[in-house]
């Protein structure tokens, strides 16, 4: 069998140190497109969709946190509201009783 030619042998390795200079080129390229592009959207203040899911979902537990403090607050507001019922009653019937006595007392006298 005859010996491969040494002239194969060279040009493989020229191929394969080009396809490895075109690899790190591309990588090279790549890293430039993305750093411009980086650069575009700091410029026109646009957020990265992580971000603005982060944003959204802070909103949906505050917004929850709000609805629960207004439950909250007005279900304290119905039980103060209950509890002072029946005083504000009992001071205004004590009120006009006390003034119907006094009026009484007058046209006695």
């Amino acid at each position: 069998m005859a010996e491969r030619p040494r002239f194969f042998d060279d040009l493989a390795g020229v191929a394969g140190g080009a396809l490895s200079a075109l690899a790190g080129i591309r990588e090279e390229l790549e890293a430039m497109v993305r750093a411009r592009i980086d650069e575009a959207i700091r410029r026109l203040e646009l957020v990265r969709r992580e971000e603005l899911d982060a944003v959204t979902e802070l909103a949906a537990n505050a917004r929850a946190g709000q609805e629960a403090a207004e439950a909250k607050l007005a279900a304290l507001e119905a039980r103060i509201a209950a509890l002072e019922a029946p005083t504000a009653e009992h001071t205004v019937g004590a009120t006009a009783g006390g003034e119907a006595g006094g009026v009484g007392d007058e046209m006695a006298g």
